[in-house]
């Protein structure tokens, strides 16, 4: 089922083996006119929220919709533990390339953190735009990768209300090169959502780590080299990854 192309639907509710689903419009024009996929050949319609049908191409109309039959259904829990990376706004498009590796990788959540030290601001239509981009990245990102699951993006935060929606996380700690302890020896829990603040290129503010500390949330050391904002989520999702088991 990972091999074939993934396109998203609105819903598979009413989808079933030997039933027939059309896919059309943004999706259904890149399937036949960029993909140009023809009768028999397999795709996976995705909802986005973990439930994926696994069928074949069985009759294309014009260039924008096609029908798939489907073959089976499938559907994937929510991982756990889950993991939630606290992006700060990186400058230009760096915040979407974080996004699409993140999401690549396997982050099921991210949170836009306008930190005290970004240089970028989301703003009014500016910064609607932006968050649009971020999440119009993680879609496809999910897509390309064969993810049954979009990665959430929420709306941006800013510090106080960062902590507070970690508040409920099973495990939550901010990347920084001054953190006593490596986030390689943490003790991390099996299941609920683990979370990790990633700050901007200016690093954290020393009153943004106070606050952080304050709610439970400790400094970690990734590594000895200092990872740019872009990349440094990326990387340490990997690591968490492979420590909690979703990778083995």
């Amino acid at each position: 089922m990972s091999t074939a192309p993934v396109f998203v639907v609105e819903s598979l509710s009413e989808a079933g083996a030997g039933g027939l689903v059309t896919l059309d419009g943004a999706e259904g024009r890149h399937a036949v006119s960029v993909r140009r996929l023809r009768v028999g050949e397999q795709v996976v319609l995705s909802d986005g929220r973990g439930t994926g049908a696994l069928g074949t191409v069985a009759s294309v109309d014009g260039r924008d919709r096609l029908e798939v039959a489907v073959a089976e259904l499938r559907h994937e829990p929510p991982p756990l533990p889950s993991i939630t990376v606290v992006q700060a706004l990186p400058k230009g498009d760096r915040g979407e390339l974080a996004v699409e590796t993140m999401t690549e990788t396997g982050v099921d959540r991210v949170i836009p953190w306008a930190a005290a030290r970004c240089v970028t601001q989301w703003r009014g239509e500016r910064g609607a735009r932006a968050l649009a981009k971020w999440r119009a990245t993680a879609r496809e990102a999910a897509k390309q990768s064969r993810r049954l699951r979009i990665p959430e993006v929420t709306e941006p935060m800013t510090t106080r209300q960062v902590t507070a929606a970690l508040a409920g996380a099973a495990f939550a700690g901010v990347l920084h090169e001054a953190g006593a302890a490596p986030l390689a020896a943490a003790e991390l829990p099996p299941g609920g959502e683990i979370a990790l603040v990633v700050g901007p290129e200016g690093g954290v503010a020393p009153e943004e780590l106070a606050a952080f500390e304050a709610a439970g949330v400790r400094p970690y050391r990734l590594g000895r080299t200092i990872l740019r904002t872009s990349t440094a989520g990326t990387a340490a999702a990997a690591l968490l990854l492979t420590r909690t088991g979703r990778w083995a």
